[in-house]
């Protein structure tokens, strides 16, 4: 157990800071202590859904009990079950990890529940194998200084929340198995609805964003039918599902189906039934997961019931849940996803890329100009393959539903010891949060453009159009293929057309063949 209940609490911080007291707020569930300073208050690990523990392991998750009493509300819960991130950018302080993981933290502004404040609901990243809401990174309280609720959320990673066999699904009501993390997310959603007014926030005005693996979550959250009304807009950083996925029964893109994945997990577990697999310890669990390699049992899959069809089909069909959207991605990637995985050599990269995608490759060393410098045609295909063009396919096919739809790309590089990877992947998050003096990557251009990025995320989020409340920030122009515009977010922050397109050409070909050689078709 990660709390003490105490009756109140007065926290001490040190003098350069204002001090922390004890505030309160109850909901259906029962009173919880937070804490305020500066004008915010905050609330921590707040439970959203009973712990997915015994018998709840690998089950949709379900509603959490109330309590007596006052609940301590100052410190972050447990994060889910996962191997820690050796080091480097993106480890953080370590905390404690269990299967009962699944709560929720609020910063707010405002306890007056007719305060109608716009809400923003924070996915964190990680793979859907690592993370949690509780990254320094992700602290709230700058974005609640600008007027809204910000909200972020565990959810189950790895195995335990996309682990599918057809014991588990002959147990469910709907017959079907994995996506638990999907579900955790959904029952997120639903205690915002449910609670959010108590923290002064509006429940029908909520705005669900995320990066790289968070960015799969809106992109999941925008597909699945179980969420329409949970949310109104969504943002997505870096993330998106338009190649195609693994589905339950069927062999997919892989070569086998998401149970025979499962399979393969209950055979490396030396064990015949999900029976025996509960019965493991969650650290036994997760070292079968940490010491194997089983490709695509930490992804979403085609189940029929939280995604009926590929997130792919469901957006060509206009079939998503159709809400205004930012979505974007980064210059450089590559540079940090990619260490130890480049090609030595001009060859090396050629012989990579003609296996991959065959008759194209000529086509993309083309577009790429891999001759002058192999390495960054590398990088940049990877980055485009990965990333540009994921979001580029998602702006194009929402916005056949909605004129409401922005496009940016981060170019800026964040000062300090990272600097030598340029725009790297994740490097937006401290400045749509407004961090980065907090962080310790700052200076007068990096903090400008925090203040600016956050401004244009915070007043969608309010007011459903991005822009800064700088009288000289740009105007924004929306999406549209016919415009194809988009924001550069870099030393400056300026409005551009066209971004990467003869690039996006010659990705959206691979793509077509990948579809094609998986036997959907999109």
């Amino acid at each position: 157990m990660y709390y003490r209940f105490l009756a109140s609490i007065v926290l001490l911080v040190t003098a350069a800071t204002a001090q922390a007291a004890s505030i309160e707020a109850t909901i259906d569930q029962g009173t919880l202590v937070g804490s305020t300073t500066s004008g915010i208050a905050t609330f921590k690990a707040i439970p959203y859904a009973a712990p997915p523990t015994g018998t709840r392991r690998w089950r949709a998750p379900e509603p959490p009990a109330n309590w007596s009493g006052k609940r301590l509300a100052t410190d972050y819960s447990a994060v889910c079950m996962q191997t820690p991130y050796a080091g480097g950018m993106f480890s953080s302080p370590l905390r404690p990890s269990s299967e009962d993981c699944l709560y929720l933290n609020v910063w707010t502004p405002t306890l007056e529940t007719n305060a109608k404040r716009a809400v923003m609901v924070w996915i964190h990243g990680g793979g859907l194998t690592r993370g949690s809401g509780s990254t320094p990174t992700y602290d709230g309280t700058e974005l609640a200084k600008k007027g809204v609720v910000l909200v972020t959320i565990n959810y189950r990673l790895n195995t335990f929340g996309y682990l599918a066999h057809p014991q588990l699904s002959a147990e469910s009501a709907q017959k079907v198995s994995g996506n638990y993390g999907a579900l955790d997310q959904i029952a997120a959603l639903q205690w915002v609805s449910e609670n959010i007014e108590t923290f002064g926030g509006d429940p029908g005005n909520v705005t669900i964003f995320g990066e790289s693996a968070g960015s799969w979550a809106v992109n999941q959250m925008a597909a699945t039918p179980l969420a329409a009304g949970l949310f109104h807009k969504a943002i997505g950083q870096s993330g998106g599902h338009f190649a195609p996925m693994s589905e339950l029964g069927a062999p997919g893109f892989t070569g086998s189906s998401h149970y025979d994945k499962g399979q393969s997990f209950l055979d490396a577990a030396q064990v015949k039934s999900i029976a025996e697999l509960r019965a493991m310890s969650a650290s036994d669990v997760l070292a079968v997961f940490a010491g194997s390699s089983f490709p695509g049992l930490s992804q979403p899959t085609v189940d029929g019931y939280v995604f009926p069809n590929h997130i792919a089909n469901l957006f060509e069909a206009g079939e998503q849940n159709n809400v205004s959207l930012i979505v974007g991605s980064n210059k450089d990637e590559g540079a940090n996803l990619t260490i130890g995985r480049q090609p030595k050599s001009e060859a090396a990269f050629r012989a990579m890329m003609t296996k991959r995608i065959g008759g194209l490759a000529e086509e993309l060393h083309e577009v790429y100009g891999t001759s002058d410098d192999y390495l960054q045609a590398f990088l940049d295909s990877y980055r485009d393959g990965s990333f540009t063009w994921q979001m580029y396919r998602w702006a194009m096919l929402a916005s056949e539903k909605t004129p409401d739809v922005w496009r940016y790309y981060f170019t800026h590089t964040p000062p300090g010891k990272f600097a030598a990877m340029g725009a790297y992947h994740a490097a937006e998050i401290q400045y749509v949060f407004n961090n980065t003096a907090k962080l310790g990557q700052s200076d007068k251009t990096a903090n400008a453009l925090a203040e600016s990025m956050s401004d244009y995320w915070v007043n969608f989020a309010k007011l459903g159009q991005p822009f800064a409340n700088s009288k000289d920030a740009p105007e924004w122009p929306r999406f549209s293929a016919e415009s194809q515009a988009y924001m550069e977010f870099g030393d400056e922050v300026i409005a551009k057309t066209n971004l990467l397109d003869a690039n996006m050409k010659v990705i959206d070909k691979m793509m077509e063949q990948r579809w094609q050689t998986a036997g959907g078709g999109n």
